[in-house]
């Protein structure tokens, strides 16, 4: 009941309006003039305030950004940053010139057509000309950018080259583990995420030969000029790889496998002396809010010369060897060439087959 009594007070206050909207413009075409209410002063004080204001915030929006600017522009450590941070520069130069523009216009004419009693305005229904290039112009530039930042995209989102060095990336509340293959097969072994568990966090597939060498780092550690493809995944809710010396940002969704590839330009150690900061590191961050810990999830990023970063690979225990009681998920056929590859010890029990194996 109190809902139709609402809908008829509506319906009565619609009708009341709808009346006096009518009456208006019976008013109009009878020739009734509305007395116009003289203005003051204070009309034109405001027109001069909106140029003032105009003038002040595009002055002060170009000092800061030139005169702040190395404090928010970091360095760029790989090779597409470079082609990246001009694109940007592009999109950012044409977006304030357009924005100076378009505010100049806006208050300039708030200021010259400013109410006088002397002056009638003019009304002007259309300009086609004017129309068409608003509308042809930013289409053109619009689309140049996208294409430009696609063929860029494809290339950072496509196959990696064959000698590439490939690394997983997985997020979890709150925490980031990288693995990477071993010196011996130098191939990551397949995963499933059926196989998850409170040790195998990557969901190492045993029965992959490749799996047995594979190994996880706390750290993410990288060859410099070498390319690099990231294989990033996500264990529980949506995160966000960002490395922002090297102008990398891809999501890690959970259900699916993303990569991002780059290549290193500048080591740890020559970033360090060219900063002149002796404690200067690279990091990675998530970019995406994933849970109150989400501040925690910094993950340190080393960059080495080849040779550097060889050894520190072949330093490495693999994930089997750092886990033994996984051994007994390897096929039978494959327990003892899991046991070499991943640097088991090889006790009285199976050193005679392992012999046997390697002598055939």
């Amino acid at each position: 009941m109190s809902i139709v009594i609402g809908l008829g007070v509506v319906l009565v206050l619609a009708i009341l309006y709808m009346i006096f909207r009518i009456s208006s413009l019976v008013g109009l075409v009878k020739g009734e003039k509305e007395k116009v209410k003289k203005v003051d002063s204070w009309n034109s004080i405001n027109a001069v305030l909106f140029m003032v204001f105009s003038v002040g915030s595009i002055g002060g929006f170009l000092w800061y950004s030139f005169a702040n600017f190395d404090g928010y522009t970091l360095p760029v450590a790989s090779s597409h940053g470079k082609i990246t941070d001009g694109l940007f520069w592009v999109t950012m130069w044409i977006t304030v010139i357009a924005f100076i523009i378009i505010s100049v216009a806006m208050f300039w004419f708030t200021y010259k057509y400013q109410y006088r009693e002397d002056r009638k305005a003019e009304f002007i229904p259309d300009n086609h000309t004017l129309e068409i290039i608003w509308t042809i112009v930013p289409a053109i530039v619009l689309a140049l950018l996208i294409f430009r930042g696609l063929r860029v995209w494809n290339d950072i989102t496509g196959p990696a080259k064959p000698n590439a060095e490939i690394i997983e990336l997985i997020g979890q509340q709150f925490a980031w583990t990288a693995r990477y293959p071993g010196t011996k097969d130098k191939e990551l072994g397949t995963v499933n995420y059926k196989l998850i568990d409170a040790s195998n966090e990557f969901g190492l597939d045993m029965r992959d030969k490749n799996s047995f060498d594979d190994f996880k780092s706390l750290e993410l550690h990288l060859p410099v000029g070498k390319e690099v493809l990231l294989k990033i995944r996500a264990k529980d809710v949506l995160h966000s790889v960002y490395l922002p010396h090297f102008r990398v940002k891809m999501d890690a969704v959970p259900g699916m496998v993303t990569q991002f590839k780059f290549t290193p330009t500048v080591t740890t150690q020559h970033m360090r002396d060219s900063l002149g900061n002796p404690k200067f590191n690279y990091e990675m961050a998530c970019a995406e809010i994933c849970g109150k810990g989400h501040f925690s999830m910094r993950f340190p990023v080393v960059v080495d010369e080849p040779e550097v970063y060889e050894k520190w690979k072949a330093s490495q225990e693999s994930w089997l060897k750092q886990n033994p009681d996984y051994l007994k998920r390897v096929p039978a056929e494959l327990r003892e060439a899991a046991i070499i590859k991943a640097g088991l010890p090889i006790d009285n029990a199976t050193a005679g087959s392992v012999r046997t194996v390697s002598a055939n």
